[in-house]
């Protein structure tokens, strides 16, 4: 009876490793919705700021309205942005350095860099991983 507890302890254990294991991945297969070699700029006027929240997370996406569209830019944790002093509003002229990649058919612009008032705040690495992934600064 004691080896069948046993046992059975130990796969509930491993299981609850693995789904601890989980959401690890699901962020590495985000980080690589990022493809430097779809790396492109765009230069507009910010249309709308939305914070999005996803799980304990909350997001800024903001839409840049360009000469030709309006592109849906992910810029990434509003605590990242917030903490290297930058805010977004309507009427803001940036330019973004980014990724465009589509998901579920939304297409959306992955944020590299952007620039705001002649300073430019950097999310990502040149490979696309993003830097608040090394912990808050």
């Amino acid at each position: 009876m004691l080896t069948r507890f046993g046992i059975l302890f130990a796969a509930l254990c491993a299981s609850g490793v693995l789904a601890i294991a989980q959401p690890c991945q699901q962020g590495r297969q985000q980080s690589r919705l990022y493809d430097p070699s779809r790396e492109t700029t765009i230069t507009g006027t910010v249309q709308d700021v939305q914070q999005a929240q996803r799980g304990r997370m909350t997001g800024t996406h903001i839409m840049v309205k360009t000469e030709t569209e309006i592109v849906d830019v992910r810029l990434g944790p509003s605590y990242f942005i917030s903490d290297h002093g930058f805010t977004f509003a309507k009427g803001d002229r940036v330019e973004v350095v980014g990724a465009k990649t589509k998901v579920n058919d939304v297409e959306f612009l992955i944020a590299k860099e952007v620039t705001k008032d002649g300073k430019k705040l950097t999310l990502r690495d040149n490979s696309g991983r993003p830097l608040w992934a090394r912990g808050r600064t």
